[in-house]
């Protein structure tokens, strides 16, 4: 028997809801088990319900998407967030990242994109609708001058490279030690060391610079 993934869809239109719905649930292995219309259900659903994955509206009444990852930051929760949005500017996307979002897929796209962007999360990939990753995320890869990431990526021990692609990723320091069998300090240490050798110096930076590089394109 196929061990189904527990999703909550959070949205204040019915059809939409409906609709994604049905897409997710043509996977076998894919379920969702809860719904919610505010952002406060959703808050109240992910608390009280066990999920794996739960992908919210960033415009939801009582309490918007944003709002809803700054909550479950304060109270450490585990779960992964996929944002669902028809905001495509950088603001919107950032703000998402840096709240905890491990993903943000446009509603104009649903039909392509939900599946993949569900499946990455799940993976513990970042999934960053493809129409929008390179100018919400400000990339400078077509330019002819290598930015100062760019540049450093090369003075990246093999550590420090693997490191940083779990991080970017959204792995977090204890999977990446998992990973790589090495301590969780040795983790802290090779990723501290790799961001300064970047010029990096936040998570958005980080996943910014991952896109560049294509450290993303295998997840």
């Amino acid at each position: 028997m196929i061990e189904k993934k527990r999703i909550l869809l959070a949205d204040d239109h019915p059809v939409v809801v409906v609709g994604l719905r049905t897409l997710i649930e043509t996977q076998d292995d894919l379920e969702v088990v809860r719904t919610a219309a505010t952002g406060l259900e959703a808050l109240r659903q992910i608390r009280e319900t066990a999920l794996d994955l739960a992908i919210v509206d960033i415009s939801m009444p009582a309490l918007s998407g944003i709002g809803l990852l700054h909550r479950l930051a304060e109270q450490t929760a585990s779960i992964r967030v996929l944002i669902f949005s028809q905001h495509e500017d950088r603001a919107h996307v950032n703000h998402a990242l840096r709240a905890g979002a491990r993903g943000y897929m446009l509603k104009r796209n649903v039909l392509e994109t939900a599946i993949p962007a569900i499946r990455a999360v799940l993976a513990g990939g970042i999934y960053i609708d493809p129409a929008i990753a390179k100018h919400a995320l400000n990339s400078r890869a077509d330019t002819t001058r290598p930015t100062e990431s760019e540049a450093g990526t090369s003075m990246l021990t093999d550590r420090e490279d693997s490191v940083l692609k779990f991080a970017a990723r959204g792995y977090s320091n204890k999977e990446t030690a998992s990973k790589l069998d090495i301590g969780v300090k040795s983790v802290e240490t090779y990723k501290a060391r790799g961001m300064e050798k970047l010029g990096l110096k936040t998570r958005v930076e980080l996943i910014r610079h991952a896109l560049v590089r294509g450290w993303l394109s295998d997840v």
